[in-house]
């Protein structure tokens, strides 16, 4: 499991990039993310971000029903979304170097 003060600062860009994927929902972000490795990821976590993402224009939520109970929010990347997540991929290239040299050379 990832410590929560490591998992906040790289969260956000995963969720952007779990979007970038496929059309999705809270619950499957969070099922998708534990899948990749992340552990368990509180939706309590999620959410907030999610709000947060669709607030700044990163990404858009559509009311969907859902073959179980209500509508479901389906959220998908917009193209401010997709300059935020390359801008992500680009700082964590650069992080995870630097922190390899200090760990490993």
């Amino acid at each position: 499991m990832i410590p929560s003060q490591m998992l906040k600062g790289v969260l956000e860009g995963c969720i952007l990039a779990v979007i970038r994927e496929e059309e999705t929902y809270g619950y499957e972000i969070t099922t998708k993310l534990e899948g990749y490795g992340f552990g368990s990821v509180a939706e309590g976590t999620i959410y907030p971000i999610l709000l947060r993402l669709e607030k700044n224009g990163s990404i858009v939520a559509e009311a969907k029903p859902s073959p179980a109970g209500p509508k479901r929010k389906y959220y998908h990347l917009t193209e401010t979304g997709q300059k935020s997540l390359e801008e992500f991929c680009r700082n964590w290239q650069a992080i995870s170097e630097a922190v390899n040299s200090v760990l490993y050379d």
